[in-house]
């Protein structure tokens, strides 16, 4: 199948990226809402609708970018697909980037006018070292899913599979998983349940980046690549 011209692949990572952040941040704020004195409600909530959310968007888009929606999934991609015509070339790496993280910015402002909330930088701290190391295991255990299941010919399972998995390490992890850098920027521009401060985001992307080399190891030791056969 050939692939899509860039500027459709990165529109569907533009499209996709800011509609996860709306997700995120619109359940964010619907739960606190609703659940007002109840936080593991609210992540409960918040959580369910990221992991279905997710899912849809990966199956819808998928056959247009990839369905990335991930800074370090496109460099993963890119730095495992370099030797062959497969995965991300360096031109697309940019382009994927620079729309993932103008996605998830203009998906946190559409939630919070869906919402009539003011848009402010938020004021939550996270980064601490339990939630930072939260950040390297759930990166890495994304990006293991993903390597995993197409390296054993299960791509078709990999939107569910990311959905549930996100949504578990909501809970699993004391992060409740950003697992992405765009996501991570995003969220900045809303000052709500789903927020995180400025100050917080360097060391949470960092995590990200050191988390999904993580991922790339363990999927080598896993799932090595199968030998190409000697030409006949």
């Amino acid at each position: 199948m050939m692939r899509a011209e860039l500027w459709r692949r990165a529109l569907g990572e533009l499209v996709g990226t800011g509609l996860l952040v709306t997700v995120v941040v619109g359940s964010g704020i619907a739960a606190a809402n609703l659940s007002p004195d109840d936080v593991g409600l609210q992540l409960l909530e918040n959580s369910i609708a990221t992991a279905l959310g997710l899912a849809v968007l990966i199956a819808l888009l998928g056959p247009v970018s990839g369905a990335h929606f991930n800074p370090v999934v496109t460099l993963v991609d890119w730095v495992l697909g370099r030797r062959t015509a497969a995965g991300a070339r360096l031109g697309d790496v940019g382009a994927y980037v620079a729309a993932q993280v103008a996605g998830g910015i203009g998906g946190a402002l559409l939630a919070n006018a869906m919402f009539g909330v003011p848009t402010a930088i938020a004021t939550t701290d996270r980064a601490t070292g339990a939630t930072l190391l939260a950040e390297v295991v759930a990166t890495a255990g994304l990006v293991l899913v993903i390597l995993g299941l197409l390296r054993t010919g299960r791509g078709g399972l990999v939107a569910p599979a990311v959905g549930a998995y996100i949504g578990a390490a909501y809970w699993f992890t004391s992060s409740t998983s950003f697992a992405n850098p765009a996501v991570t920027i995003g969220r900045v521009f809303s000052d709500t349940f789903a927020g995180i401060s400025p100050g917080s985001v360097l060391p949470f992307v960092l995590a990200q980046l050191v988390g999904g080399a993580v991922g790339v190891g363990l999927a080598a030791a896993l799932y090595p690549p199968r030998p190409t056969p000697p030409p006949r």
